[in-house]
């Protein structure tokens, strides 16, 4: 770890808080002579906090979990110092847009920590992880829809021959289903959604994101690792034999965590949900996602301040140059 980050051009830093869990990401960016951008992970870390099921349970984040979230934003910000991160940002997404107490608890651990989180909606959250994506896609033509399964919403974003064509987002996510909170109008509203979308884009396939769908994808007997996706039909019959199985089960015969044997199979409902309206044959498994998101908008800040002020600078040294009458 020590040579990363002494041969690292800069590391930025990234923190999804989620309704399954929160994640710390953090980046080392390089560049070439001709300045092309290289991104590698220095460190990911994922902690199971699982604020939705307070949230979608009771409209609010319990005081034991606010006290866990405080301790781990200290902990997170010791580690971005120990890594030399040079710019950070926070985001938050369906759990605390939701919980009546989100904006004060972000307060708080302002206050005793100096993280600043922001809470995103979730079109934020869904251009992020799309200004992501792009580079990814960018050798394949068609119709793609990028879906994101969240712990409290799905994010969806539809491409067509690389242009981005659609974003939504809808309050259907793991926890909250199991939490049995997700309205039948917002399942109505992607359905409806789906297929008018399904009969405008038709041949339309899915990118999956997300840390179930790339478990999923990893348990998948039969899969395509070169082009990095699965048949939705492979994925049918895998999500029949885990719905089979208990929770207990799960972890024992995939080696599944807790926090991930019970979220996985109602992830599993939402992805073939959209795959069967669509009429998807296949789903693409990248494995990127919205904190990864946020440090390629960090970078782009970035790389877009320093031309600002290259620019000036040229600006002003010919402004200060005289003229040859002057110098006469």
């Amino acid at each position: 770890m020590d040579n990363l980050i002494k041969n690292c051009e800069t590391n930025y830093g990234a923190i999804d808080i989620g309704s399954n869990a929160v994640r710390l990401l953090i980046k080392c960016v390089e560049e070439d002579e001709q300045g092309k951008a290289f991104f590698s992970k220095v460190l990911l870390l994922r902690v199971p906090l699982r604020l939705g099921f307070d949230v979608f349970a009771m409209g609010k984040i319990a005081e034991k979990k606010e006290k866990n979230m405080l301790r781990l934003m200290k902990v997170f910000r010791h580690l971005m110092k120990i890594y030399d991160v040079e710019d950070y940002r926070a985001c938050a997404t369906s759990a605390m847009r939701d919980a009546k107490n989100g904006k004060a608890i972000i307060k708080r651990i302002e206050k005793k920590t100096g993280i600043r989180i922001e809470i995103i909606d979730g079109q934020e959250e869904a251009r992020m992880i799309y200004n992501n994506h792009i580079e990814c896609m960018e050798d394949r033509n068609g119709n793609y829809m990028y879906v994101d399964v969240g712990g409290g919403s799905t994010e969806i974003n539809l491409l067509s021959q690389g242009t981005l064509v659609c974003s939504r987002s809808y309050n259907i996510g793991t926890v909250r289903i199991l939490n049995n909170a997700v309205k039948d109008t917002e399942w109505e509203r992607l359905r409806n959604d789906m297929q008018e979308l399904a009969l405008s884009y038709p041949g339309t396939n899915i990118i999956g994101s997300g840390g179930n769908i790339n478990k999923l994808y990893r348990l998948a007997d039969k899969k395509d690792k070169k082009k990095q996706r699965m048949t939705v039909e492979t994925l049918h019959q895998l999500h029949e034999e885990l719905k089979k199985l208990s929770i207990e089960e799960r972890m024992e015969k995939y080696q599944l965590k807790p926090d991930r044997a019970d979220v996985i199979v109602p992830a599993g409902d939402i992805f073939l949900t959209i795959a069967d309206l669509i009429h998807a044959t296949y789903i693409y498994v990248p494995v990127i996602g919205l904190a990864d998101g946020i440090i390629d908008g960090l970078y782009a800040s970035h790389l877009e301040e320093t031309n600002r002020i290259f620019k000036d600078t040229t600006v002003e040294k010919k402004s200060e140059t005289p003229s040859e009458e002057v110098q006469e």
